[in-house]
């Protein structure tokens, strides 16, 4: 009796000890399918048989390809890596989340376990995600990156980034969730006339025999920017010229003021004319206005002609330094020749000396020196000469006093048998007087006199 139900439990306990009993732990997690791409998913799996030791195989009934589809050996109590890779057989045009059940089965007892398997198949544009920083006008560079979005590994990949800013081509592999970022250099030339605002950014994606578009956008940050340079040349006709450039990435409203006294500006031209001159007191405000796009510029030229208000201010120095001297000294000689002519044809010159006193002056001694090549003639005007030295050619006249503003005219003549042809130039004329016992002297300008050949007719006349 007791051999009989020994048996009968071990009837009903065989088949549960020999059925399957496997722990399944899936390891890998968002398995995907990119269409277009002969690339299997793959799923990882840790296995552990809890029963003794066996042969397992997989498969499914809904036409999708299994690896490994060999059987595997799993000894008992025993844990291993799977690595199943999952392809449909024959069209398979489903895009999104897929879910099929796929079995285990013992190669020996031929018991099974049913079990399910999720992947997601995308199109291959879906894979990618593109993005970029954003930038203004100053920036040097700017930063791109592209994303794989889906745990699938790709091999090379050949990318061309282009926009409004920058074109370049990169090469790169990509692996499951894989971001590569990028960092572009900047041409700030090529874009100085761009305004704020969104720009396309074009990637054009090669990869596993595949290609597509992608765009997103780039931000170009709005930025205020002027800038001014002023560049001079010349001294006396100065040349200043000052450009305004909008460096920025708006339209941007330009001020241009400039500044000159009521003197500078009368000889001062603008190319361009200004829009608006105000004065006030001895200041005169030039202002342009213009509204400048981004790159654009806007010049304006200033000359200044500084010959003409050199020469004043040299005219007005020298006429001080004459009148100064002139006022500075109390007894003033004016010297001047005039020509006469000759009964004998000699070449003859009449010299004359105006004194004028500025004030009462006492003891005036009047000397002047005769050049080379005259001779003095012996007849003099109203006041003849106190002393004539013939040897030492000198002349000297003695005057008591004069009265402040009174005039006297001192003269003689001078001959010469010679013709004389060219400038003819006599010394300035010494006058030593005295002002309230203190002795002073004073000299005369410098007379000239330019002589051209003439007939000797012209000689002949008054002595």
């Amino acid at each position: 009796m007791k051999k009989v139900l020994s048996l009968t439990v071990l009837l009903l306990i065989l088949p549960f000890t020999l059925a399957l009993n496997l722990q399944i732990e899936k390891i890998s997690q968002n398995e995907a399918m990119i269409v277009g791409v002969d690339r299997p998913a793959t799923f990882d799996f840790n296995l552990t048989n809890l029963g003794p030791s066996t042969k397992i195989q997989f498969y499914n009934l809904l036409g999708f390809r299994m690896l490994p589809s060999e059987t595997i050996v799993i000894g008992a109590f025993e844990s291993k890596m799977i690595k199943l890779e999952v392809s449909p057989i024959g069209d398979f045009n489903f895009t999104g989340l897929y879910s099929f059940p796929y079995y285990i089965r013992d190669v020996n007892d031929k018991t099974e376990m049913q079990e399910a398997l999720t992947f997601r198949r995308v199109e291959f544009r879906d894979a990618f995600d593109i993005g970029a920083g954003s930038f203004d006008p100053e920036s040097s560079s700017v930063d791109i990156y592209i994303q794989n979005t889906q745990n699938f590994k790709f091999g090379n990949i050949d990318g061309k980034f282009s926009s409004s800013f920058f074109s370049i081509e990169k090469t790169f592999t990509l692996g499951p969730y894989e971001r590569k970022n990028f960092t572009i250099q900047l041409n700030k030339d090529e874009f100085k006339q761009l305004l704020a605002g969104s720009y396309t950014l074009n990637a054009d994606i090669t990869a596993e025999g595949q290609k597509t578009n992608l765009q997103t956008n780039l931000e170009f940050i709005e930025k205020d920017i002027i800038k001014t340079t002023e560049s001079q040349s010349g001294v006396i006709f100065r040349t200043n010229v000052i450009t305004k450039t909008n460096a920025g990435n708006v339209v941007a409203p330009e001020n241009m003021v400039i500044i000159k006294n009521v003197i500078s500006r009368l000889f001062t031209t603008f190319s361009p004319e200004p829009d608006k001159a105000e004065r006030s007191g001895f200041i005169v405000k030039y202002s342009w206005s213009r509204e400048l796009n981004p790159g654009e510029s806007f010049q304006v030229t200033v000359r200044t002609n500084s010959l003409f208000p050199l020469l004043l201010i040299l005219l007005i120095i020298a006429a001080v330094i004459i009148s100064k001297q002139y006022t500075s000294s109390n007894l003033v000689m004016n010297k001047k020749i005039n020509f006469v002519k000759a009964k004998g044809g000699e070449f003859a010159l009449k010299v004359s000396v105006v004194l004028s006193a500025k004030k009462h002056v006492d003891n005036i001694t009047v000397i002047d020196r005769l050049p080379p090549l005259v001779t003095l003639y012996e007849k003099f005007g109203a006041e003849k000469p106190s002393r004539v030295d013939t040897k030492l050619r000198r002349l000297e006249w003695n005057i008591n006093s004069l009265e402040a503003g009174e005039k006297r005219v001192i003269s003689y003549v001078v001959f010469s048998k010679v013709g004389i042809v060219g400038k003819f130039s006599l010394p300035p004329t010494t006058a030593i007087f005295e002002r309230n016992g203190k002795a002073s002297e004073t000299e005369s300008n410098r007379a000239f006199f330019v002589a051209e050949p003439r007939n000797i007719k012209d000689y002949q006349g008054e002595f």
